[in-house]
């Protein structure tokens, strides 16, 4: 008998630029908060976020990737395994300008964020893992919206119509920008996105301040954004 195909697909980095990332970043054991970060010269470093990057918007574009819905059995997404790395405030990086068409109309500017804490979450309605977090990070951000902090989703080489589904039936109430082609996903490449689902949080000078690659809890994110909105 023939076997089925395996219908999920993983991106595996190539050992240069995965040598590249960890001579960069320590990498924390699962369920651990990474702190330390190691800094010898960026370039490698900005070489192989590209390299990741470009991987990202390649692994996630194969034929009928919008198609899933989130009703669907597709389970192609670039898997990330939820680590956590934190950035002290020295080391933190400064994002290029993000702007973007929103799922529901309008048109959003992370600048005009500056001043708050922000969390960006990058997900797809194709993607399993971020059906399974959508409900942890609609909590986190009823809990912190009254105290200033604001949300906004990046909706990554999806169709339209599928990510508002997604949007209805996980009651997701903040805003997404709709990158179908992945630019906006591009214009994070200092901290990149390298898995879908990530999530970044941005301290008030719209620097990025924690990432986590893959998917995330509630007891795993309120308290990273929790530390940043401390901060003075």
């Amino acid at each position: 008998m023939s076997r089925a195909p395996d219908r999920t697909a993983k991106f595996v980095l190539h050992p240069v630029v995965l040598r590249a990332w960890t001579e960069r970043i320590v990498v924390p054991r699962r369920g651990h908060v990474n702190p330390r970060r190691i800094a010898p010269s960026r370039a490698p470093f900005r070489a192989a976020a590209a390299v990741a990057l470009c991987g990202l918007l390649a692994g996630c574009a194969g034929t009928g990737a919008a198609d899933g819905g989130p009703d669907g059995g597709d389970n192609r997404f670039i898997s990330g395994d939820g680590n956590v790395t934190e950035y002290k405030a020295a080391q933190r990086k400064s994002l290029a300008d993000v702007t973007g068409e929103r799922l529901d109309g309008g048109s959003v500017k992370l600048a005009d964020l500056r001043g708050k804490v922000v969390v960006v979450n990058f997900w797809a309605s194709w993607c399993a893992p971020c059906r399974g977090e959508a409900p942890s990070l609609q909590h986190v951000y009823d809990g912190k919206k009254a105290q200033g902090v604001e949300f906004l989703g990046v909706n990554f080489k999806d169709s339209k119509p599928n990510a508002q589904a997604f949007e209805r039936k996980f009651k997701v109430t903040y805003p997404s920008l709709f990158d179908a082609d992945g630019r906006v996903t591009l214009a994070f490449r200092e901290v990149p996105p390298s898995a879908i689902p990530s999530t970044l949080v941005l301290d008030r000078q719209g620097r990025v301040a924690a990432r986590i690659i893959g998917a995330t809890t509630y007891t795993k994110l309120d308290p990273l954004v929790g530390k940043v909105l401390a901060e003075k």
